[in-house]
């Protein structure tokens, strides 16, 4: 799992319009990262005048995804993940990520503008949640959750087949004693014709 692009686009006029950038080609040799960035900022561009306003939307292309949001400011927040990435994950970090962009610039400081805008955060956060089961409580919740079950189940599974031991030696007991009993009669009669003197 792996996030490769964080960016805030300018959607309201076409052609779009990168805002803020941060990109991961850590995974690409040297000599194809500025074909890998340029390919995902064009199609991140083309999935952002894609987007309308309110709307959220995954969008697969071979073994990425593109997470949108799109919102009613002239903006939308995409991520490019690999296929794997958890979507929940993604959409509240697009949340996040747009609803700080959109505090820290009003409306007004890039409607007509064609420079990018500073925004370090992006970078913080490509970092912290390409972990996502550490960015997110939910996640980290629900793989603890998971390992206790597993723990459980452990515990279930040896407390049956102690169970199973114990129905094992109660019906050898019994057949045991139904066995000495067939034993004490057999030796009864045989010891009956015999007198003892």
């Amino acid at each position: 799992m792996k996030l490769h692009y964080i960016g805030v686009i300018r959607n309201e006029t076409k052609p779009a319009h990168e805002l803020c950038v941060e990109m991961d080609l850590s995974a690409y040799s040297r000599f194809t990262r500025s074909s890998y960035g340029d390919f995902m900022s064009l199609f991140a561009k083309t999935v952002a005048e894609r987007t309308r306003p309110g709307q959220r939307q995954d969008v697969e292309e071979k073994s990425y995804t593109f997470h949108a949001y799109g919102r009613t400011e002239g903006i939308a927040g995409i991520i490019i993940s690999d296929a794997d990435y958890p979507a929940l994950v993604a959409h509240q970090l697009l949340s996040k990520v747009v609803d700080e962009f959109l505090s820290r610039y009003p409306r007004t400081a890039f409607t007509n503008t064609t420079s990018t805008l500073a925004f370090p955060q992006l970078k913080e956060y490509l970092v912290k949640y390409q972990d996502p089961q550490q960015a997110d409580s939910i996640l980290k919740i629900q793989r603890e959750l998971d390992e206790t079950k597993i723990v459980l189940h452990k515990t279930i599974e040896s407390v049956l087949e102690r169970g199973e031991k114990i129905d094992s030696l109660v019906e050898k007991s019994d057949g045991l004693s139904a066995q000495s009993k067939m034993f004490y009669k057999q030796a009864k009669q045989q010891n009956s014709c015999c007198v003892v003197m």
